[in-house]
This record gives C-alpha cells, structure tokens and sequence, in this order.
C-alpha cells in the first residue's frame, strides 16, 4: 500500500469518526450548544480540555521551535504549562459558580455594564480570531504534505471539516469529538517518539532518552547535539538566554493569556458542579502533561536526526550531495516548506547559521550563504519520515497534527460565535429573540468565523506558535485583568474595567503592529522586529505581560477616582470567590 493511501485511511477515518460524532451529539438547543447542555462528566471534559488546549501550536509548532531555539524557546512550554496551572487556581472554579455561557456574558453582569460586555466581545474576537489563524495555518502544513496537496486546499479542506461537525454539533458535538481528537493527538504524538528514542538512545521513554546516551557516538545525546550544531554557528542548545527581561515577559505572557484565553475557559461551564470544574481541572493537567513532557525529547532529536541527514558523519566537513538528499526532504519539497538554492555551485547541500558572526568561517569552508530553508513547523510531522518509520507511524501523526489543529480551531470558533449570537444579537440587538432564533445566529456566525479564518490562515504572521503568542498576549492585556479584578476585587468600577481593558488592548496591538509592519503611522512601518529595535528588549510577543499592567493600572486608577459598584454587585462579587455550592448556567 502507498504511504498516500496510508495517510488517507488514517486521516479520512478520524476524519469520519469526528463527524459521526457530530452527527450523534447534534446541539438541540442553545444550552446544548454553548455549554454542552451543562452535564458533561469531569474526565470527559479533562479530555476535551486537553484536546482544546494542545493545539497546533502544541502539536506541530512548539516542538519546532524548541527544535530551533533550543532552551531559548522552552519558554513556551513554561509559559503553557503554568498558565494552565494559573487558569484552573484563580479562575474557572470561580466562573463556573457565577453560571453563565460565556466569558463576555460574565464581564457584562460583574460590571454591570453593556459596554463592558461589547469591549470584552472584541477583545474575544481579537484574539481568538488570531489564535484561530495559527490552527488553519498548522492544519494547512499537515495537509499539504499528507494529502499531497497545496496549503491553500489544505485549508479548505479543514474548514469544510470544522464546519461539518463544529457547525452542527455546537460544544456539545465538540466536546465529545474533541474526546475523540485527543485520543488520536496524544497516541500519534507519543508513538513517534517512543521510536525515535530507542533509535538514538536505547531508552524508549523520550523525556528520558533526551538525558541518556546518544547510542551511536557514546556521548550524552543533548552534548552530541551541541556539538554538531556549534560547528556550524549556531548557538548550543543548551545555551542560556541573554535577555532575561524578555524571558520572563514572554513567560509571563503566556501564562496570563492563558488564563485569559475565553475558548479554554467555556470548556469549565460545560460541567454540573463547581466542584466538577476543579477535577476537570486536574484531570486535564494529567492528559496535558503527557504531551508536554514529551515535547522537549521530540525537538531534541528532530534538530540531531535534521542535521545527521544533511550531515551524516556528524561534521560539517561532508555535506550531501542535493541529488542524494533522502526521500523526505524530496516529498517536503513538493509543498514549498523546504527549499534548495545552490549558492556556490558545488552540488551539496549546505545548512549552517548564515550570520556575519559565521561570515569568516563559512568563506573559508567555500560557502556562499545557507542553502536549505526549512519551515520550523514541519519538524514534528516530519520526523516519522527522517527516522525512517513505518508507513502507518506516518499516517498516524498526519491524523495526530490535524486532530490538534481543528479541536482548538473549532473551540475558538465556538467561543466566536457564542459572542456574537449569545453576546451581540441577544445580549445587546434583539433581547427576544427565541431559543431557535439564537441557535441559528449561533451557526451562522460559526460559519462566517470559519470563512475568514480561512482566509487569514492563508497568509499567516508567523509560525503557528508566533501567530499563536501574538493571541496570547492580546487576552493576557485585555480579558485576564477584567476577569482577576472581576473576582478579586470589589472595588473595581464599569468604568475602570472598560477603560483597563481598551487601554491594554490598545497599547498592545499598537506595540504589535509597530512591528509587524501594519501600522501606518510615518516612521513605524519600517521597524525590522529585531531585538535591536525593541524598546527596552521586550518583543512583540512578551509584550502582553506590559499590556496587563497598563490594563491593571488603569482599571484600578479609574476606578478610585469614579463611584464605587453598587451593593449588589459588592456582594457578587464576594459570593463568587466563596464558591459553595453549584450555580446553573441559565440563558437570560
């Protein structure tokens, strides 16, 4: 059987199992489709969680720029893994007992405030519209290699996907698809390794192979790496990080937006008891970790076995000879996320770190610049193939990647849609309209969000994982302060909340766009996004951290000089953060 023919039964099996089981769980009303009529089980939901959680960015991407970065970009994992940790503690317990839809719902009664409710609408909007941009592009990666097709069909071909079972099956539909999805995601991810890691080290636990004794040279396989990977000017990658302002920002980043992040967030409504909210919690922290554990492992070795390839007595002396290049990079060159360029005419394929720093080094060895592009998100998805794996090995992490990239794609576009129909149409333009109506805004606003998350995933910012961060840092300036003063905090205002959370909206796409070259103010567009530009070394993606502050201090500032919230909203506010007992979510 062809490895085409493997993928397509992996992938179009799952493919079938996820609508079938839109099919059987169809959303009846709009409780069914917001909250998955309130009833799903605490493991079950752990499940979910995880699979909303362990996106594209997790599967495919994160692994890749650990794999690139080496310890400079564990930052991700840290950040990920703690604000997981940040939104079951401080947050969803609490939410589930105040017992509505959806976050903006929250935010709008706490604040007692309509305009509130809109500003956390679009802040919603916003960042998941851009977290959403990071799954179509990761699910467009996994396509155009394992269906053998373009990324531009690749994509369409995941929206259709999203739209059958996503559409049609609400958070009901998904939640028990997304059971589903992480079953495929977590055996996909770990069966690879578990491979890759006898094949280098004897060990068939990654996160221990990444510790123990690369098999072929006799030394530690992270010192192997260094080695191989400093002789052609890179960093160690073990190296430790020379920005730690940055580092922490970055972390810090990713731990609050993780909190503030609304698709994560509705997955603790969907359960009958406070108490339910937390297991959820841990629950989800064990599938979590399973995945993350192992993701350090996979990017070690992914880095060795990419270079080994290209250099395969371990120096830089002997490069292969382009035509010689293994059939994995011929395949990935197909999809234009690997690409050739001879730049000496010597016929060999030269990867090394073409920087001014390696300039000398490289002109001596009769180099001309870095020869071989490849696109950091492929890493994962390719590695089966660069470790010569079995061809259902290959079939089953293709299944694996787009099972991460549509159960977070159809969890954003959820928490998109719910703000629209729940939040908008109901909550603001039409207060009566029926149970029916609302079900019908819902999926139709499901199915605008998907058309242009489509689009926008077509021509992505970044990386997954960039795009992804940029998101991240768009909810931890905007929604997570609202929602931590929201419980925490009696003394904040409609009016502070609503200012805070503009305020670090605004300053943080405004610090973004400066960068990303869409801002059209004169002497901002043309600021090359390098740490030489970055005011006080904070990048883009750290700065959210900065942005909650703003949002914070704004809020709080606001709110002393204005009228403090009325008694009722005081004593709410103070029922909430004593959670005793099970609030219902309730559609008003």
């Amino acid at each position: 059987m062809s490895q085409f023919a493997i993928n397509l039964m992996f992938v179009g099996g799952s493919f079938l199992l996820y609508i079938g089981i839109a099919i059987w769980a169809k959303a009846g009303s709009t409780k069914d489709f917001y909250v998955a009529g309130g009833g799903v089980h605490p493991v079950t939901n752990g499940m979910a969680i995880g699979a909303d959680w362990m996106s594209a960015a997790s599967f495919i991407s994160m692994a890749g720029l650990i794999a690139a970065g080496g310890y400079a970009n564990s930052t991700f994992l840290m950040g990920w893994t703690g604000g997981y940790v940040l939104l079951a503690m401080l947050l969803a317990p609490y939410l589930r007992k105040f017992g509505k839809f959806t976050v903006p719902e929250f935010i709008g009664d706490r604040y007692y405030s309509s305009n509130a409710r809109l500003v956390a609408v679009i802040c919603l909007i916003v960042a998941s519209v851009t977290y959403v941009i990071g799954q179509m592009a990761g699910a467009g990666v996994a396509f155009s290699r394992f269906l053998e097709v373009d990324s531009t069909m690749g994509l369409i071909i995941a929206a259709v996907v999203v739209f059958m079972y996503a559409v049609l099956g609400g958070m009901k539909g998904i939640t028990y698809t997304q059971v589903a999805q992480y079953c495929v995601l977590i055996v996909a991810y770990t069966i690879p390794a578990v491979f890759i890691s006898l094949q280098l080290t004897g060990n068939p636990i990654p996160g221990l192979g990444m510790f123990s004794t690369h098999t072929e040279s006799g030394i530690p396989l992270l010192a192997k790496l260094n080695q191989v990977i400093t002789d052609l000017g890179f960093n160690e990658y073990t190296a430790d990080v020379d920005n730690k302002l940055n580092m922490v920002l970055f972390t810090l980043s990713l731990m609050i937006g993780t909190a503030g992040l609304p698709h994560v967030i509705i997955r603790f409504f969907t359960v009958p008891k406070v108490a339910d909210a937390r297991w959820s919690g841990g629950w989800a922290l064990v599938f979590i970790a399973l995945l993350y554990l192992t993701a350090p492992a996979v990017a070690s070795m992914a880095r060795l076995n990419l270079m080994t390839t290209i250099y395969p007595d371990g120096t830089s002396a002997e490069p292969i000879q382009y035509d010689d290049r293994p059939n994995w990079v011929k395949e990935w060159e197909v999809t234009g996320l690997i690409k050739f360029e001879d730049k000496n005419a010597d016929g060999r394929i030269q990867l090394y770190n073409d920087t001014p720093a390696f300039e000398t080094e490289a002109q001596a060895r009769g180099w001309n610049g870095n020869e071989l592009t490849v696109n950091r998100d492929i890493l994962v998805l390719a590695n089966p193939e660069i470790a010569n794996l079995p061809g259902w090995v290959i079939g089953l992490i293709a299944a694996g990647g787009l099972a991460a990239a549509l159960s977070t794609a159809a969890g954003l576009l959820l928490a998109i849609s719910s703000a629209v129909s729940h939040d908008l149409i109901k909550g603001r333009f039409n207060p009566s309209i029926s149970d029916k109506g609302e079900l019908l805004a819902a999926r139709i606003s499901m199915g605008v969000a998907i058309v242009v998350a489509t689009y926008l995933g077509a021509n992505p910012p970044g990386f997954a994982a960039q795009v992804v961060a940029l998101a991240f840092g768009i909810a931890a300036a905007s929604l997570f302060p609202a929602l931590m003063m929201g419980i925490f905090s009696k003394r904040v205002n409609n009016v502070g909340a609503t200012a805070g959370m503009l305020s670090g909206l605004i300053f943080t796409l405004v610090y973004i766009f400066m960068y990303k070259g869409w801002l059209f103010i004169p002497g901002t567009n043309n600021l090359a996004d390098t740490p030489d530009n970055w005011i006080l070394g904070i990048s883009p993606l750290s700065i959210g951290a900065v942005g909650a502050v703003v949002n914070f201090a704004i809020a709080f500032g606001v709110s002393a000089m204005t009228k403090e919230p009325p008694k009722e909203i005081q004593d709410l506010v103070e029922s909430v953060r004593y959670p005793r007992g099970a609030g219902t979510a309730v559609d008003h």
